[in-house]
C-alpha cells in the first residue's frame, strides 16, 4: 500500500490509499459520509448507515474493506472502513442529503451517456473531442492524442498474443518504451 493520500473535497479531507496489487484507490468511507452529511461525526452517521443497508439486504456492507489509515485526530493508524471508487459511488446513492444530489445526478447522467455509447460507440468518441476541447486542448493536439491512443492499442493486442500479463508486465514494457522514446 502506498503512503496515505489526502484528497480535498469542497476544502475537507478525504484520506485515501493506493493498493499497488489491486491497482485501485481506496477512500475512507467515514471521512466521504461526514462531508456530504454535514454531520459532526461521520463513524455514527456511517455505523447507521451500514445497519440500514443490512437490514434491506443491501450487499454493499459486505464489499467494504479496511485498511490502517492515520487519524486526523492523534496521527496513529486505526482500521478504517474504506471503498474504490465503484462501491462508493453505490454508498453515495444510499446517502439521503443535499450535498450527495450533485453525485447523484451527476452519477444518473454518467450512466445514461455509457447506455448511449454501448448503443452507439462513436458517440464515446464525440465526447472525448468535446471533452479535450473544452480543456483547451488545440485540435492538433487531440488528433496526435487519438494517434496514440490508437498505437498503443494495437502494442498491447500484440503484447497479449504474445502472453505478456496485463499490469507490471504492461508498465515495465511502457516504461522502456517511454525512456527510449525521451532518449532520441
Amino acid at each position: 500500500m502506498e503512503a496515505d493520500k489526502i484528497q480535498l473535497f469542497e476544502d475537507q479531507p478525504i484520506r485515501t490509499a493506493w493498493v499497488e496489487d489491486e491497482e485501485e484507490w481506496y477512500f475512507s468511507i467515514v471521512d466521504v459520509v461526514q462531508v456530504l452529511t454535514d454531520s459532526t461525526d461521520g463513524r455514527k452517521y456511517w455505523n447507521k448507515l451500514k445497519q440500514r443497508l443490512s437490514e434491506e439486504g443491501n450487499e454493499l456492507v459486505t464489499n467494504c474493506h479496511q485498511l490502517k489509515l492515520k487519524s486526523p485526530k492523534d496521527g496513529k493508524r486505526y482500521k478504517t472502513d474504506v471503498a474504490n471508487t465503484e462501491l462508493l459511488l453505490r454508498i453515495i446513492q444510499s446517502i439521503p442529503s443535499k450535498k450527495a444530489e450533485p453525485f447523484k445526478m451527476w452519477l444518473a447522467q454518467v450512466g445514461r451517456e455509457r447506455m448511449e455509447e454501448t448503443i452507439d460507440p462513436e458517440l464515446t468518441i464525440e465526447r472525448a473531442l468535446e471533452t479535450y476541447l473544452k480543456k483547451g486542448y488545440s485540435k492538433e493536439w487531440i488528433n496526435q492524442r487519438l494517434q496514440s491512443i490508437q498505437v498503443r492499442k494495437e502494442l498491447t493486442d500484440e503484447w497479449e498474443r504474445r502472453g505478456v500479463k496485463k499490469g507490471v508486465e504492461y508498465a515495465i514494457l511502457t516504461d522502456e518504451i517511454t525512456r527510449i522514446n525521451i532518449k532520441r
